[in-house]
Parts: C-alpha cells; sequence; structure tokens
C-alpha cells in the first residue's frame, strides 16, 4: 500500500495491551487448514498471504531498484539483493503486527480511514477532496474504492500497533550524557606509514618468477576483440542544402506552436534559509524556527537582506547573498513558491516553511510573461522543419538501399551496381577505441559488435543518421605472450610484491615496537615517525584515515599498540596510543535535544525489531519455497 501513508498515523496504547497480545501470540493455537497453500506465498499463524500481495510488493520493489541503477539491474548484483526473500520478510512481519493489532483489540475506524483518504494531495482538486478525481486515480492504477479502503486499514493498523510498541523506548538524560561524553572523548597517536610504492624499487624481478606469476594473472591482459567492418551511411545533413520550404509554411508552423513559445513569468528573490530535516524532533525544529524569526526582526527592521543572508543562512546560496536568481512557478517546493508569487518587488515574506526547513524570502524583481515573436523564433522553427524532412528523405534512402542489398544478395554486388553510393572500409577495431567518426556513436557500435562474421544488420538509427553494417572480420580476443606485453607485466609485478613488502615491514616494524615498548625506539631509516593531533571518534583528523581512528579508541595506555597494521589500500598504518583526553567541546540545549530524539528513534526501531524477531519465533509459519527459487 501507499508508502506516503504510514508516517501520518498516531496511536496511544497501554503497556499492558503490549504483554497481553505477547502472551495470546504465545498461546495461540495453529490452524492446520493449508488448503490453499498453492495460491499463498506464506501461512502465518493460519493467515494467508496471498501470491498476488507478493507479487505486487515485488514488482514495486524491483521497479524502485531499477530506478535507481538507471533502468536495469546487473544481473549480478539482483542475485545479491535476493529481493524475494526481503519481499516476503516484510510481509510477513506486517502481518505479524496485523495480527498483534487484532489482538490488542486497536482499533481503525471507518471515520479515521476516511479523514485519512481526504487528506491525500493526490486524490485532491484545487485544493480540496474530489471525488470523482478519487475514482478516477484509484481506476487508473487499477484498484477499487473497496480494495485501496481495505489495503489502506491494513496499512494503518501496522502503523498504530508499530507506534504502540515503539512508545515503551525510553532514553533518559544519563544514556543522553553517556553518548555525549564517548563523543566527545579524543586521542592522539604517533604513527608511521609504509607504502607500497616506496617498496617498488625493492622488488627484484626475476624471469621465472615473473612468468609464473604472469601464467596467474594472464587474463588481465587478455585483448579485446576487434572487428573490421563495410558500411553504408545516410547522413541527415547530406539532405540538409535540398530542403525547400514552402512560402508561408514556417509562419504556420509558427502558429500551430506558438504556446510553445511562451515564456512563463519569472521572479527574481533571495532567501535566508534555516535547515531542518524530516529526522530532527520537535525542538531542534522549533529552535530553528525561533532562530528564523529573530533574523526576520532584523532585516524587516532595516538590515541589508544579503548581509543577513551572508551571516545567518545555512544554505549554498549564503555566499552570494541569498541570491537564487530568476525562477518561473513550480521550479521551486509549493510552500515557497506559493509566496513568492504572491509578494510584491520589495516585500519581505514572514517565515516560511519547506520540506528542506524555513525560509525568509524577500522579491527583488518580476519578469512578466511573454511569448517570443515569429522573428525570433523563425530561424530555429525552419531549421527544425529542415530536419525532418531531411531525417525522412535519409531514412527514405536508407531504406531503398537495404531493400536493394537484400535484392542482389550482398553488399559487395550492391555496391558494384550502385557506384553513387560509397561503402566505408573500416580497419580493426576494438569497443573501447573505435575510429573517431559515425562509428563511435553508441548505437553503431551496439549494433556492429553485436553481429557476428559475414553478418548483415538492419537499419541502424544513429544520432546523425542512419547506417547499414556488414561486418567484414572478427579477430577474437587472445592472451598476449610474454613478451609482447613485458613492460605492463612488469609494472605489475612491482606494484603487488611492493605492496607485500610494505605489509611485511609494517608487521616488523610492529613487532619490535612491541619488544621495546613504544614506537620511538625503533623508528629508523627511510620510515618516519609522525604524530596526529587529537582526534575525535566522529571523524578522522588530518592524513589519517578513519580505519585507523576506530581502532585507536580500542587501545589503552597501558595496550597502546594494535594487534596488527591497519592496511588502507596500498598502505600500512603502524601506530601508538600517545594520549586520551576528555574534549573541552559543548553542545547547547538544542544540540542535546536533537541527540536526545536520535537515540530516541533508535532505541524505538531496536524494540520493534526485537518484539517481531520475538514473535516470529512464536509463531507457525510456512513458506512456499516453489515460488521463492
Amino acid at each position: 500500500m501507499l508508502t506516503m501513508l504510514r508516517k501520518q498515523a498516531q496511536s496511544t496504547v497501554i503497556q499492558i495491551m503490549v504483554l497481553a497480545i505477547i502472551i495470546v501470540f504465545v498461546f495461540w493455537g495453529v490452524g492446520t487448514n493449508f488448503m490453499n497453500k498453492r495460491n499463498s506465498v506464506a501461512v502465518v499463524n493460519g493467515e494467508d498471504i496471498p501470491v498476488r500481495d507478493f507479487q505486487s510488493s515485488y514488482d514495486r520493489l524491483l521497479e524502485n531498484y531499477r530506478q535507481q541503477f538507471g533502468g536495469s539491474i546487473p544481473p549480478a548484483i539482483l542475485k545479491k539483493l535476493n529481493l524475494k526473500r526481503q519481499v516476503l520478510g516484510q510481509l510477513i512481519r506486517d502481518e505479524l503486527l496485523r495480527q498483534g493489532g487484532r489482538a490488542m483489540g486497536i482499533p481503525v475506524s471507518k471515520l479515521a480511514i476516511q479523514l485519512k483518504i481526504k487528506n491525500m494531495d493526490v486524490f485532491k482538486q484545487n485544493g480540496h477532496f474530489d471525488m470523482k478525481h478519487y475514482r478516477s486515480v484509484l481506476s487508473q492504477n487499477k484498484m477499487t474504492p473497496a480494495s485501496f479502503e481495505a489495503g489502506l486499514r491494513h496499512d494503518l493498523l501496522i502503523q498504530r500497533v508499530s507506534d504502540s510498541i515503539r512508545e515503551f523506548a525510553l532514553v533518559d538524560d544519563n544514556e543522553v550524557q553517556s553518548r555525549l561524553d564517548y563523543a566527545k572523548e579524543e586521542v592522539k597517536l604517533a604513527y608511521v606509514v609504509m607504502k607500497g610504492e616506496d617498496f617498488q624499487d625493492k622488488v627484484e624481478v626475476k624471469d621465472k618468477d615473473l612468468a609464473a606469476w604472469y601464467q596467474k594473472h594472464r587474463d588481465n591482459y587478455r585483448s579485446e576483440p576487434k572487428i573490421r567492418l563495410k558500411y553504408l551511411y545516410f547522413d541527415v545533413d547530406r539532405y540538409m542544402d535540398k530542403i525547400k520550404l514552402a512560402d508561408g509554411a514556417v509562419k504556420a508552423q509558427y502558429e500551430a506552436e506558438k504556446a510553445k513559445f511562451r515564456v512563463p513569468e519569472q521572479r527574481h528573490a533571495l532567501h535566508i534559509f534555516f535547515k531542518v530535516s524530516k529526522k530532527d524532533s520537535n525542538q531542534v525544529r522549533e529552535a530553528e524556527k525561533k532562530k528564523a524569526e529573530a533574523v526576520l526582526k532584523l532585516v524587516r527592521g532595516g538590515m541589508d537582506f544579503a548581509a543577513a543572508a551572508r551571516k545567518y543562512s545555512e544554505g549554498p546560496t549564503a555566499a552570494t547573498g541569498g541570491d537564487l536568481g530568476f525562477f518561473s512557478r513550480g521550479r521551486m517546493v509549493k510552500s515557497f513558491d506559493d509566496v513568492v508569487f504572491s509578494l510584491k518587488p520589495g516585500e519581505i515574506s514572514g517565515v516560511v516553511e519547506s520540506p528542506f526547513g524555513y525560509h525568509i524570502i524577500k522579491l527583488v524583481a518580476v519578469r512578466p510573461a511573454f511569448t517570443r515573436s515569429f522573428d525570433q523564433v523563425k530561424g530555429e522553427i525552419a531549421a527544425a522543419m529542415k530536419r525532418r524532412l531531411a531525417k525522412a528523405q535519409a531514412f527514405k534512402r536508407a531504406s531503398t538501399a537495404y531493400e536493394d542489398i537484400i535484392r542482389s544478395g550482398s553488399l559487395k554486388k550492391y555496391s558494384q551496381n550502385n557506384k553513387s553510393e560509397k561503402v566505408i572500409e573500416t580497419g580493426y577495431f576494438s569497443r573501447s577505441a573505435p575510429p573517431k567518426t559515425i562509428v563511435a556513436d553508441p548505437k553503431f557500435l551496439q549494433e556492429a559488435f553485436r553481429l557476428k562474421k559475414g553478418e548483415l544488420s538492419s537499419l541502424v538509427e544513429t544520432g546523425k543518421g542512419y547506417a547499414i553494417l556488414f561486418v567484414d572480420d572478427i579477430q577474437e580476443s587472445v592472451v598476449p605472450a610474454l613478451k609482447d606485453v613485458r613492460d605492463r607485466v612488469v609494472a605489475d609485478y612491482r606494484k603487488e610484491k611492493g605492496v607485500e613488502l610494505a605489509r611485511q615491514a609494517a608487521e616488523s616494524l610492529l613487532k619490535a615496537a612491541r619488544e621495546k615498548k613504544g614506537l620511538a625506539a625503533v623508528v629508523s631509516g627511510t620510515a618516519r615517525l609522525q604524530e596526529s593531533g587529537y582526534l575525535k571518534r566522529s571523524a578522522a583528523g588530518a592524513g589519517i584515515p578513519r580505519q585507523v581512528v576506530v581502532q585507536a579508541f580500542a587501545l589503552s595506555l597501558k595496550n597502546p599498540l594494535p594487534r596488527e597494521p591497519v592496511a588502507v589500500g596500498n598502505e600500512f598504518y603502524v601506530f601508538q596510543l600517545k594520549a586520551r583526553r576528555e574534549g573541552a567541546e559543548e553542545i547547547n540545549k538544542a544540540q542535546r535535544q536533537q541527540l536526545k530524539a536520535q537515540l530516541l528513534a533508535s532505541a524505538q526501531s531496536r524494540l520493534l525489531r526485537d518484539w517481531l524477531v520475538y514473535m516470529q519465533s512464536k509463531s507457525k509459519i510456512w513458506t512456499n519455497e516453489q515460488i521463492l527459487q
């Protein structure tokens, strides 16, 4: 069901109810009627989870991932995601929550469902709920009011049960202080870095060892397949000069597309921004709003708006005085947009809330809407019309040529009978290094490397025209002899062995430091002992990787050396804890409240997760493994 509903439901329930649901689950009888298992992906305490629900949830999740990956998911990643198991796990958890809600007696009334639907923006017209629009939206999504409202009831019940369980999570001031003390702690390190690149010159390259190494890594040097093509190309630009537009055609096109040339009203605004997020607590949001109100008094009292933006704004436009430039309606979020387009030049708004935080807005200027004149756009209209007609001619000529090739029996015979069409020939080339001609067009390349030797393509549309391809020959991928790639192999061999030597040097240094009770006593030669400033847990210091910082906080002054060097890429860190202290940085009330809210949210999530794990362990759950294959 719609995710947008999930963050809005509110409910309160007493602790006895939560205890009651645990008792009910522990002692629930389990039905044995599995007659409809074939139509179920799982059965939870006798309740079916239909295959259709599983399929629709799976399709939605798959589509979300596809959008994140730009349209397609690499098969290896898709397998690793194990989406079917993800979906099944969530459906089982939802069913446990629904069953828990029924056992607790948490209601979802018809009125609650009606109010929820009434307040959903997707069903509003001109700011108000519209029944006809409601039914139309559902119909477009292949849903009926009854099925949508049943799903909504389930979602509201799930959310209310989740909220009820979360309400029992507590975070006291001692826990907040403990976390603050933990975060404020700082350490200082002495350290040495062993870099693989510094040891490459020490690597001895013996022919026998190099040959054995190359044999193991030979596929890294395998050449790409190469092809040699013959092709015909019908460039749209060749036909442009032949196109003659009829008198009045451009003007007629302008009149037909006049709306396309209308430039909407634009407004130039400045803003001062106070950032908050959905995760921030009410206390944090209120503190930011009060800051905004205080700055609003300053600018209304005469302070230069741009200067105030540079001083107080938290957004990326602060450096330019909050300047947003000119923009049309719809470019900003609705709450911001509505205010900007209601102001007069020179006016300053009140504090405006948006999903991103709070804004103070000043309207600088208004650029009225206008339609670009015929004289302004006739050139681009004529060019577009000519290109459309030229493209049509190129396509027609390419189609005729393709038919003639088929009738002739081969591209060679066609070229003998049609001297006017030049057959272009390439040398051998790989996909990663095509000739810098039309061959480099992605669509051209894709089709060329799809074909087999002696195969003719169909018509291939490129960015600038149409092509017909013939693969004259293919050079298959081969592993070269060592002598032909020796320089590359030696460089790679030295790099790998240099890393091994760096690791060995770091391990030897750490062992010696343990024996001598410190790094300073054993560092010599090219190794350089360095010292860090004080480092916090939350961030690495200058030149100190996070992996090192994390392990440093696990050390003590009694045992100041790590068990082994820390590898970061091709570098190895050997370090010693030199000092440990409580940082002096203090946080204000708002930051403390924000931390408390974060700790509470984490505690609530753990409580809900633990509840679900416990209930799942006590429930009778059957899953249809055939569907999950």
